[in-house]
């Protein structure tokens, strides 16, 4: 017997599925409700997809997301530039930003085999406090002491959030006062 397959739909699916998060049940009602109940929104969808990815690019000072050379954190004069904060991708920004708490700037370290030590020397020029904002584990406990020590002559303060947030999950998974209760009670590294 032959299954019923509409080529256009699942490749919708198959797009859809390969999303985090997102499973072939979700990807398969996302897609309906997209084709066949809300056709200008899926078009809306479309068109904000394809001008984030034509228009964003990252940060030249912090690596976040931006739409022009600096993000509106680094542009934004009124920040406290004292304070640093490293995290291990910019969506935890987004999180961070979010709890109201932090009013420093930020860095972006995906991995330290994309770490430019060069360019972290410039920013943390200034800077008197380094906080990691690292999810609890052993390959970030292992990054915060590779970046400690190359900065080790920059005469900065290292803080770490507390451990107040639980390990393994990701920073835009905490509720929001955990995380601004973890980023108030950091401590020194």
């Amino acid at each position: 017997m032959a299954r019923y397959r509409v080529d256009a739909f699942e490749n919708l699916v198959e797009t859809l599925n390969a999303l985090p998060t997102i499973g072939r049940k979700s990807a398969t009602r996302l897609a309906y409700h997209l084709v066949r109940e809300d056709s200008f929104g899926a078009m809306k969808l479309a068109h904000a997809i394809e001008h984030a990815v034509s228009t964003l690019r990252s940060c030249s000072r912090c690596h976040a997301l931006s739409e022009d050379e600096l993000c509106p954190i680094c542009s934004d004069e009124g920040r406290d530039r004292s304070q640093l904060c490293i995290v291990q991708g910019a969506r935890d920004i987004f999180a961070i930003e979010e709890s109201g708490y932090y009013q420093g700037l930020y860095y972006v370290v995906d991995s330290l085999e994309d770490l430019d030590e060069s360019h972290l020397r410039q920013v943390v020029e200034g800077v008197e406090e380094v906080i990691f904002a690292f999810p609890p584990g052993i390959a970030s406990d292992t990054m915060i002491l590779f970046i400690e020590s190359r900065l080790e002559d920059c005469h900065l303060r290292f803080s770490k959030i507390a451990q107040g947030v639980p390990t393994g999950v990701e920073l835009e998974n905490i509720d929001l006062l955990s995380l601004s209760r973890a980023l108030e009670d950091r401590v020194k590294v």
